[in-house]
């Protein structure tokens, strides 16, 4: 009998010692508690997805403000030990900062760009609109030089003296930006040590330009150049001595521009433009000559399409002289000036900007300009992807192995 009582005592020792190493080992492996519930209170990854497609089709004026407002920094999160709660932590971290570009690129010193315009007489809308256009597609700041006459001042900012200002781009009234600023400012990197000014040609074919069969002054080249659209170092031009027919010593900007005026008023056409042709004729190493869509007008088009640039890559700035975006004579250049202009900034550029420019367009296949619509369109849709990804989306640095 003490036999089995032994037998049935050392059964049930180790069968609890079994029950008690079984439910040790599982509970070894189960999360802490806290761990979970920190993992419970950030929210799922839909969420976040829901959020940066909220921002985009909310976007406001003050997501294109110039210049842009303070970097973003990163706040500190407390780590979580498992991978899944610490992936989540950081989405959770990346989540409340909004949409922006990474704390690392926008905390460097960021470049500004300088953009001129003269408004003068019934100009104010097309300012307007361009620098809507400017701001829509380009990345880095922009800072405006807008010179008005009197009636027009009050409506822009006081007038600021350019002799602190190192480079700068001229644009007409009359222009459209299709694609960021940024790649127009970049040709100031191609400059090579002699070249303080850049611009495109007036024409692409001699025998239609303008210059070559009507000038009765010099000008620039074979067909001259076109100054709607103009790049200029401006540090360059302020220490450079230009040759002329007047001085053999050579003048300085400001001291050649009158009698340059006075000599050739007479002869001139297109003010401003003819006097530069006359300028950089006297001093062609002076001069950049960028490609025809980057000034992209109806004579382009008008006469059978002649800028190859725009057929192969599209328009990157529209320059719609000759009173094309006010009247019915080139509709493909008016049905861009007007879907620009009726954009609100709060608006997502895909539906509000993008879809009507697309679908008004099939009304201009039927012209000369606009029998191609993926000559406008083209640079359009590409630039708008671009703004998309720099200011919408946020690129997330692969974690450290």
């Amino acid at each position: 009998m003490r036999i089995h009582c032994k037998i049935v005592v050392i059964a049930v020792c180790f069968g609890v010692f079994l029950l008690l190493y079984f439910f040790g080992g599982n509970a070894a492996d189960d999360p802490p508690l806290k761990e979970v519930e920190e993992d419970n209170y950030f929210p799922k990854f839909s969420g976040l997805r829901n959020n940066v497609a909220s921002k985009l089709t909310k976007k406001t004026l003050d997501e294109l403000h110039i210049p842009h407002k303070q970097p973003l920094t990163y706040r500190k999160v407390s780590k979580v030990s498992s991978r899944g709660g610490n992936a989540i932590a950081k989405s959770r971290q990346r989540s409340d900062m909004g949409v922006g570009r990474p704390a690392s690129k926008r905390a460097r010193a960021e470049e500004v760009m300088h953009l001129a315009v003269v408004a003068c007489g019934n100009r104010l809308d097309e300012t307007l609109t361009m620098v809507k256009s400017a701001l829509l597609f380009s990345i880095k700041s922009i800072k405006f030089h807008i010179f008005a006459e009197d009636p027009l001042t009050s409506q822009f900012e006081k007038g600021v003296i350019l002799k602190d200002v190192d480079s700068l781009l001229y644009v007409d009234t009359d222009v459209l930006f299709l694609r960021p600023m940024d790649d127009m400012w970049s040709f100031l990197k191609a400059f090579n040590t002699t070249q303080l000014a850049a611009m495109a040609p007036e024409h692409e074919i001699p025998k239609i330009g303008w210059y070559s069969r009507f000038a009765r002054h010099p000008f620039y080249g074979v067909t001259g150049v076109n100054s709607g659209v103009m790049l200029m170092n401006l540090t360059r031009i302020r220490s450079t001595l230009f040759k002329n027919s007047m001085i053999p010593s050579g003048l300085s900007w400001e001291d050649l521009l009158h009698p340059l005026y006075q000599k050739y008023k007479n002869h001139i056409t297109w003010g401003d433009q003819d006097l530069l042709n006359i300028i950089f004729h006297y001093n062609s190493e002076c001069l950049y000559t960028f490609p025809c869509q980057w000034n992209y007008r109806p004579d382009h088009c008008m006469y059978g399409s002649n800028c190859k640039g725009a057929e192969e890559e599209g328009v990157s700035i529209l320059h719609g002289n000759r009173g094309v975006y006010h009247d019915d004579k080139q509709p493909a250049f008016k049905v861009v000036y007007d879907a620009v202009h009726e954009y609100p900034f709060e608006d997502n550029l895909f539906q509000s900007l993008f879809y009507p420019l697309q679908t008004k367009f099939l009304d201009t296949v039927n012209t000369l300009c606009g029998r191609i619509p993926q000559v406008f369109l083209k640079q359009v849709e590409k630039s708008m992807r671009t703004v998309y990804e720099k200011k919408v989306v946020r690129h997330v640095r692969p974690p450290p192995k």
